[in-house]
């Protein structure tokens, strides 16, 4: 079991690192610079699309369900893959009208309608209050499996070993990031390129880690490729794929 100040320590140590990369990105001389690998930038970026729900949600059906859990993600792949043209389009819309959300695209599509913008962003915000719940659900409970032994104070003790409390600050931090680098600039169409980099760092960070569980399972675990596939019996195989 890892000690509290061991987490507590890479936790900051990587949230500094990505603060670090995203004022980096950010400096006008780093900015749209020649040559400069923005293709691979965006595209590492789209790994925000894996949330805490990737790690718990999908797991977790794709143990009792089998591959119940993968049109979450051939979704994006198909749209990312062959409907390019229809989003290059939005995005030529959008940066032609000054456009930020989907309820300013909306209601500039439907003649500038304020009160279909407002409906928009009501529903969208009903919409995502409860998935932003579970992203901080599923941080929390995180941490507080992990820290166990009382390295705190007794005067915060409690708020440590409540989900609820930490939830709280892991927002806290989130919203700091989020307005430091996500409203630093008053164009709403200018690139938030200090934020998209500490994003794709992020998404290399997951890849990195889900190869590596993947690769611990497999070959520690399991005993490799060959026994792991001796575990699996037809008729498993045959339920997953039912």
């Amino acid at each position: 079991m890892l000690q509290s100040w061991m987490i507590i320590f890479v936790g900051l140590a990587y949230l500094g690192g990505l603060f670090a990369v995203a004022t980096w990105g950010d400096r006008p001389a780093n900015r749209r610079k020649p040559g400069s690998p923005r293709p691979f930038i965006y595209a590492l970026s789209l790994g925000v699309y894996c949330t805490s729900w990737t790690y718990f949600g999908s797991v977790g059906i794709a143990s009792r369900s089998g591959f119940d859990f993968l049109p979450i993600y051939i979704g994006p792949i198909l749209v990312f893959a062959l409907g390019w043209p229809l989003l290059q389009r939005i995005a030529e819309i959008a940066k032609r009208q000054n456009i930020a959300s989907i309820a300013d695209f909306l209601s500039a599509r439907y003649g500038k309608s304020e009160a279909l913008g407002a409906l928009v962003a009501v529903v969208a915000t009903i919409g995502i209050v409860p998935y932003i719940s579970i992203q901080l659900k599923a941080v929390s409970q995180s941490l507080q499996t992990m820290i166990t032994d009382p390295l705190f104070p007794e005067a915060i003790m409690p708020v440590m070993q409540r989900a609820d409390g930490l939830s709280v600050l892991v927002a806290f931090t989130m919203g700091v990031f989020a307005i430091l680098f996500g409203t630093r600039h008053i164009d709403t169409t200018e690139h938030q390129d200090g934020m998209i980099l500490a994003i794709s760092v992020e998404s290399i960070v997951k890849l990195v880690a889900f190869v590596a569980v993947g690769l611990f399972v497999t070959l520690s675990m399991m005993g490799g490729f060959e026994k792991l596939g001796a575990h699996v019996t037809s008729d498993q195989i045959q339920a997953v794929l039912a």
